[in-house]
């Protein structure tokens, strides 16, 4: 499996300046995040995204597979230990004070 990511870029995230990628196409069976503003896991048929909120504080997610997203601290949304999004959604994710927040879905493709 391999993690595809595009051109370099500086970040300032929690005060800190981190070298990432603007985006990353992912087809780890687990993957960290790591200060991308895009992601999309594809390649496997299930897969674990963790929000690093030391090196990210905004993140769009893109699933073309079935994918469980865990925050590194407190719950999502204050209320969630984890989030599954099933294949082809989408869903903004934005770490404010401690917690990690979803922004905006795409809701179920295939209801």
């Amino acid at each position: 499996m391999a993690i595809v990511k595009n051109i370099p870029s500086k970040r300032i995230i929690n005060g800190f300046a981190i070298e990432t990628s603007d985006s990353a196409v992912v087809t780890e069976k687990d993957y960290k995040v790591n200060g991308e503003a895009v992601i999309v896991v594809r390649g496997v048929p299930n897969a674990t995204l963790t929000l690093d909120s030391m090196t990210s504080d905004h993140v769009v997610v893109k699933s073309m597979t079935n994918l469980k997203v865990k925050p590194d601290i407190n719950r999502i949304d204050e209320e969630y230990d984890e989030v599954d999004l099933d294949k082809f959604a989408c869903v903004e994710f934005k770490f404010i004070r401690d917690t990690w927040y979803i922004l905006s879905s795409d809701g179920l493709k295939n209801s």
